[in-house]
């Protein structure tokens, strides 16, 4: 058997990908297996327990204990693979054709097995002047709930470092921003009868239908008026309507509806005031039909990120990477909650694509692989210069 001194990075990434972390299931043997694994090179570990039984997140550190580190961050879950027409197993790293097939082999375990070669060389430096750590997540891919639980605990032991790194696939680009989500829904209640005579009833379904419209007003408003960001492709913060459930029969007069819908929204800005404007007008059309009543819940929230560009580890990423100028994406990382709970610059930067992602037959090409783990070894050749 090959050691963990010997492993190279393809054979690392084909054994987690062979653990199916999907997300809402349990990830611990994953991390039973990493946290061996960077034990085997003297690591520190702990592992800090989610809400659900068997998921945990995963932090290690290798090096002196100083403030003055760098965190290599990557979650151990990825999405569902029922119904996607995948040509081979996605539990089983498979080359074709010049390319690495596997469930996470892009998003995000091709980072995830260079981070644990980082800390395997880490581990051979003499001369580490600060640590390398290593964050694994679990539930990111359902609004990086996951997460919350380590930078908790990291922040109530006063964990301090000079950035983070956080490898969602971007081509290697350094990525100094990303929007972030609300996710919502609004329950809609009215009151059942026959449709023989629907005026004794109340539709909830007609009632769902006009606060769908005043969410496409909203977002006609932060389009023409709300703030911008030409960075991003789409400059400005949006609103949509994902899910519509409701109605039982088309002979009944619906009594309940249901719509799910987000906001992506840019860095600095504040979804409370357009959760306060959907109240208002929620109240405004119950006014106007007696037996109506509309609910509004917050499901998920996760904040944006916003790395200043004159950020110094902002810089020396870029150093690494070539890049002249920083990048923004359109996707949600847990670089946002990483600045907020640890109060660090963060940049998202890591191999693969994200068009890649979520998709049948996911995959990352050999070079992508190994160009990733230059890149998380000159990141710890910078602890070893500091």
């Amino acid at each position: 058997m090959t050691s963990p001194y010997e492993l190279p990075v393809r054979d690392i990434l084909a054994k987690l990908i062979a653990f199916p972390t999907i997300c809402r299931t349990e990830n611990a043997e994953l991390i039973d297996w990493a946290e061996g694994f960077l034990r085997d090179f003297g690591a520190r570990c702990y592992r800090v327990s989610g809400k659900e039984e068997g998921r945990f997140n995963l932090f290690a550190s290798i090096g002196p204990d100083t403030p003055d580190g760098i965190v290599l961050s990557a979650h151990s879950d990825v999405v569902p693979v029922e119904g996607q027409p995948w040509t081979t197993d996605p539990f089983v790293l498979t080359e074709r054709d010049g390319k690495l097939y596997g469930r996470g082999s892009s998003d995000m375990k091709g980072f995830l097995a260079c981070m644990l070669v980082a800390a395997r060389y880490a581990a051979s430096q003499s001369g580490l002047r600060a640590p390398l750590h290593l964050a694994i997540s679990h539930d990111e891919e359902i609004g990086c709930v996951g997460v919350h639980s380590m930078l908790r605990d990291l922040a109530a032991r006063g964990f301090q470092a000079r950035g983070c790194v956080i490898g969602e696939p971007t081509g290697l680009r350094a990525v100094s921003g990303h929007k972030g989500k609300l996710a919502a829904r609004i329950v809609c209640h009215g009151l059942a009868a026959h449709s023989a005579n629907p005026d004794r009833g109340c539709n909830a379904i007609g009632l769902a239908t006009d606060m769908v419209k005043v969410i496409e007003a909203v977002q006609e408003a932060l389009k023409e008026t709300g703030a911008r960001d030409e960075h991003y492709e789409v400059p400005y913060s949006t609103m949509q309507v994902g899910l519509i459930r409701g109605g039982v029969a088309l002979n009944i007069v619906p009594d309940m509806c249901e719509v799910q819908f987000e906001m992506r929204l840019l860095p600095g800005v504040d979804p409370q005031p357009l959760l306060d404007r959907l109240c208002v007008e929620a109240d405004r059309l119950c006014s106007e039909r007696p037996h109506a009543r509309i609910e509004i819940e917050t499901l998920n929230t996760y904040p944006g990120l916003h790395t200043p560009d004159d950020s110094s580890f902002l810089h020396e990423i870029m150093q690494i990477t070539g890049d002249n100028a920083p990048s923004r994406i359109g996707f949600g990382t847990e670089g946002g909650l990483f600045s907020e709970y640890l109060d660090m610059p963060v940049v998202v930067c890591g191999p693969g694509s994200i068009d890649r992602a979520h998709k049948a037959d996911e995959f990352i090409l050999p070079k992508e692989l190994q160009d990733g783990v230059k890149f998380v070894e000159q990141v710890v050749d910078m602890l070893v210069h500091s």
